[in-house]
């Protein structure tokens, strides 16, 4: 009878497409919510909290050094305990939206909220793709992992929605962190309705208790692996890797202060939220779309024309002032940069697929640190008038940088791509 009432409970999903849907609600809840909710409260969070915009940077970019902590721990996790750690840290990452809610916190907690929610978002984006695509059959694998990625646009779209409702209603941000918390949870329940099979008795997911490995051994075996992973392909990881760091530095002014430039650039009350779904809603088309085209030109050249797109998108605002620049910006950013994070995760997975994870772990390593100093350099230039042209300017010119590093990562003979 228990046993009946738990089947009920917590169902054994297997079918490819609820875990890609299950994915892309976890891409939602650890990227939409973890990172980006951020930048749709960021214009109410500065008012009510009465904090600068250099402030508002710096805790952007703790949030991305998170990130990039969780990137590193995500290199070390075994693929047999990748199901455990994507729940505990899918986990922490509803916790720390949800402890935003907490009153009157000082300025310190924000800082450590912040970047253990980036930790958490760090190490569950590359878990759970790392887990979903695992569960899919090559054959549908193209189309469904499409789906998993989408939910990062739709955490996007999520978060413009909410914070529009909510604000509307009369609540804070406070409110809105906790609401998207509480819609979180389900995400819990859905993870261990896909935990694998094998967790009962096998060796899969459980680790022999008499065998002890130490701190040391597992650093030589991450040594080793890793040497192994790059072996005659130091150049092509290394052009493709600066490249990505580059394209993290270029999108990150646009996806943490374009709700703060609209609501100061046009009369709309909730100019900064319109704009950011607008955000949301392109990154949810782009996936499939850029797909489609990679299957027909492949992924470099797609990836070379989504960097000169998304760099031509960064000028639009100091082109344009007012909303037609900023409009034109957040459905170039939307179109662009899911596109670019699958495409380049496929190409430097593709380098090496027997050390895929590891790979996939030191590309997004290098995201983050293009995603950490980016804000800080945006404050930076913005000056007393918090003006962001000029930090648009040198993020459209790092990324023209990239465009040229891909080009040379596409010179690289075939045999070391």
């Amino acid at each position: 009878m228990m046993t009946a009432l738990k089947s009920r409970a917590f169902p054994h999903i297997t079918n490819e497409a609820a875990i890609a849907c299950i994915g892309m609600y976890c891409m939602a809840v650890v990227m939409g919510y973890g990172r980006f909710l951020f930048t749709a409260t960021l214009p109410d969070i500065m008012v009510q909290l009465s904090i600068s915009t250099t402030i508002a940077g710096c805790l952007a970019s703790i949030n991305y050094i998170g990130y990039f902590i969780g990137a590193l721990i995500a290199m070390f996790v075994p693929q047999r305990s990748t199901w455990q750690a994507l729940t505990l840290w899918a986990i922490i990452s509803v916790v720390t939206t949800m402890l935003l809610v907490v009153p009157d916190m000082s300025l310190t907690l924000w800082y450590l909220i912040r970047l253990i929610a980036g930790i958490a978002s760090g190490v569950a984006m590359i878990l759970s793709s790392s887990f979903v695509i695992q569960s899919l059959s090559p054959e549908r694998r193209s189309v469904l992992s499409a789906v998993h990625y989408a939910g990062i646009g739709v955490g996007i779209s999520a978060s413009a929605i909410l914070t529009w409702w909510l604000l509307i209603l009369g609540y804070h941000f406070d409110v809105i962190w906790l609401v998207a918390g509480f819609t979180s949870l389900p995400l819990v329940w859905l993870l261990y309705a896909v935990k694998p099979r094998q967790t009962n008795g096998s060796d899969l997911l459980r680790t022999d208790p008499k065998q002890h490995v130490s701190v040391h051994q597992t650093y030589l075996s991450f040594k080793r692996a890793l040497y192994e992973a790059i072996a005659g392909h130091r150049k092509a990881i290394a052009l493709l890797s600066a490249s990505y760091v580059l394209a993290g530095f270029g999108y990150i002014t646009s996806a943490t202060f374009l709700p703060v430039m609209a609501q100061r650039l046009t009369t709309q009350t909730y100019a900064g939220l319109l704009i950011w779904l607008v955000v949301g809603v392109f990154a949810m088309l782009s996936n499939p779309l850029w797909g489609a085209l990679a299957k027909r030109i492949g992924e470099i050249k797609t990836l070379i024309g989504l960097t000169i797109l998304q760099a031509f998108g960064m000028c639009l605002p100091i082109w344009f002032d007012g909303a037609i620049g900023l409009y034109g910006n957040a459905a170039i950013l939307g179109l662009t940069f899911v596109g670019m994070v699958s495409m380049t995760l496929t190409l430097i997975k593709n380098i090496n697929p027997a050390y895929s994870n590891l790979l996939i772990g030191l590309a997004t390593l290098a995201y983050a640190l293009g995603q950490f100093l980016g804000p800080l350099v945006t404050v930076a230039l913005a000056g007393q008038d918090d003006n962001f042209n000029a930090g648009l300017l040198v993020a459209a010119a790092g990324l023209m940088v990239g465009l040229v590093l891909l080009l040379l990562f596409r010179r690289q003979p075939p045999t070391t791509i």
